[in-house]
């Protein structure tokens, strides 16, 4: 007879899950040895478990399937908390399974004692405990669906001696499809009436019309519309696209802030655009959201459509007015073209230091066409959406919401080991990279051939931006960082050190051309800002704040940095 582990693994290889990411435990002996004996489904280890949270949410932000962790009670699952909060709030698919401690021991204080699915319960849309194994075939079904349904983390938490009990039941598969969702004929009328009456309609556009590319640019078309995308929304939307003029947001461009303010009429088309004060003041605001729960979330909304973005953009092109003014396009992509043109400007060599822009422009033209980047929250983040190319076959996955460092390397791991044959691209920052230095060791044991790209400035640096900005004098930012070449060499891994432009273009080709894992350690200009696309007045005031203390606390110096560094930038 199985037991409850091996029936939680035949139904998972059932389902199509071909990998679960993890450290093994006492308390999850038989759910690893399962593993082991099934011999279908990879045991990808890694050095930390909330490595192997972001490994899933990678995974099956790449995938869109159901994707698995798994962590030892106590101390071992809790770490999978950040990487779960990413999932979650990513809305991708992941099942977590969480080991506790002896069944007869719950409540007593015990050895590693946690209640998690107390602890899991904000980061999860499923979130139970299995007290006796008749339970678990008929929990993990509600889990997995619950998961692939709802775009979220189930978990569930399973004592070790429960796992290891038998069970008579035959494994099952469990699949997700996704529905078509129409908004109602109403909405559809008063939407079409607020589009026609308007010349200036913007569109924003998120991550909810990945698979409606055509759709977005047919109505772009018949609206004669503007299309600004949300950092999420970058890798479907900006190719091939003649109406896109960049993103708006705080490291978007002022050619998408402007698009926005200056509209009569906004659509937002499957986007969650978090930043209030980014929005039109005066607009219509029509927004189009498969989950109507998030319509009006982030500024008022006068039209609401619960709906799929490319069934609603079908419903609504027979109800559009042809013949729109182009006037207001016209003038955005024109204003997108001088500041991309601007944004290019700053991605070139230097004899002094090297700028991040020119790395990330160089590791985009050497990349492949279909590789996947995956930047670190912070200045990865801002120089990879300023510079990163989309073609329609590329990803750009990343902790955008969540917006947790640690991110780029251990997403990498997902990314990879789903497909060991694609190109996957971490660009990592040296703050971000050193939380889970670790994840390096996972690359080489595991044969993954991620290529880590290192922005080295020896900072926390957009703390350091957010602290002048604000106006105070940087202070706890410093990193003493190693070689992380020489790092990477210890454990197995090649390693590349640049230090200056004129080395740059040689080496990331030697970076790329390497067969497996590969470190390449940039030391990049640690005074770079990574200008918004507007500067508020308090902002200027913070900046202003900002040097007079730094002049007064004996720092002026880098003052003169800044200024140097950024000259470029004004001009």
């Amino acid at each position: 007879m199985p037991t409850v582990a091996k029936n939680i693994v035949e139904t998972l290889h059932a389902s199509g899950v071909r990998r679960v990411y993890g450290i093994p435990g006492d308390s999850l002996n038989g759910f690893t040895d399962a593993l082991r004996t099934n011999g279908d489904i990879e045991w990808v280890h890694v050095r930390h478990e909330e490595a192997a949270a972001f490994a899933a949410s990678a995974e099956a932000a790449i995938t869109g399937e159901l994707a698995v962790c798994a962590g030892s009670c106590g101390p071992g699952n809790l770490h999978l908390i950040n990487g779960l909060y990413d999932a979650q709030r990513s809305r991708v698919p992941v099942l977590a399974i969480a080991a506790h401690i002896p069944s007869d021991e719950i409540g007593s204080g015990y050895f590693q004692e946690t209640h998690p699915q107390e602890l899991f319960r904000e980061c999860s849309v499923y979130a139970e405990h299995v007290s006796t194994p008749d339970q678990m075939p008929r929990l993990l079904r509600i889990a997995m669906r619950e998961a692939i349904e709802k775009r979220g983390v189930a978990v569930l938490v399973i004592p070790g001696d429960i796992a290891l009990a038998d069970i008579d039941a035959a494994a099952e598969e469990i699949r997700g499809y996704a529905p078509r969702v129409f908004p109602a004929e109403s909405q559809l009328e008063r939407a079409a009436e607020a589009l026609n009456s308007c010349d200036k309609v913007t569109i924003l556009a998120g991550a909810g019309v990945a698979g409606a590319h055509d759709e977005l640019i047919r109505i772009a078309e018949r609206l004669q519309a503007p299309v600004v995308h949300a950092m999420r929304g970058k890798e479907f939307v900006e190719y091939d696209n003649p109406f896109d003029v960049g993103m708006t947001g705080l490291i978007g461009f002022s050619s998408g802030y402007h698009a926005m303010r200056e509209c009569e009429t906004l659509l937002m088309l499957g986007t969650d655009f978090p930043y209030p004060q980014f929005f039109p003041e005066d607009a219509t605001v029509i927004q189009v959201d498969i989950r109507g729960a998030q319509i009006g979330r982030r500024t008022h909304v006068d039209i609401g459509l619960v709906g799929g973005v490319a069934e609603t953009i079908s419903e609504l092109l027979p109800r559009l007015d042809s013949g729109k003014d182009p006037g207001h396009l016209k003038a955005a992509v024109k204003h997108y073209r001088r500041t991309r043109k601007d944004l290019d400007d700053l991605a070139t060599p230097s004899k002094r230091t090297i700028h991040p822009q020119y790395l990330t422009r160089l590791i985009d033209e050497a990349a492949a066409d279909d590789a996947v980047f995956i930047p670190d929250v912070g200045s990865p983040a801002v120089w990879a959406a300023r510079y990163m190319t989309m073609n329609g076959k590329r990803r750009m996955i990343g902790s955008f919401t969540h917006g947790s460092m640690a991110n780029a390397l251990s997403q990498g791991i997902g990314a990879q080991a789903q497909d060991r044959s694609r190109q996957v691209v971490a660009l990592a920052g040296d703050g971000g990279l050193a939380m889970l230095l670790g994840e390096l060791i996972t690359l080489q044991q595991n044969n993954l051939p991620v290529k880590t790209v290192v922005y080295d400035n020896h900072s926390l640096n957009f703390v350091e931006l957010e602290m002048k900005a604000a106006g105070f004098v940087t202070y706890a930012t410093e990193l003493e960082n190693p070689d992380f070449a020489k790092v990477a060499e210890a454990v197995g891994i090649k390693g590349i050190r640049v230090e200056t432009s004129a080395e740059l273009p040689a080496a990331i080709e030697e970076f790329f051309a390497h067969d497996g894992p590969a470190v390449l350690n940039v030391l990049t200009e640690r005074q770079e800002l990574s200008m918004p696309p507007t500067i508020t007045f308090e902002q200027a005031k913070g900046f202003t704040l900002y040097a007079i203390r730094t002049v007064l606390s004996g720092r002026g110096d880098e003052l003169i940095d800044l200024a140097r560094t950024n000259l470029r930038q004004l001009f």
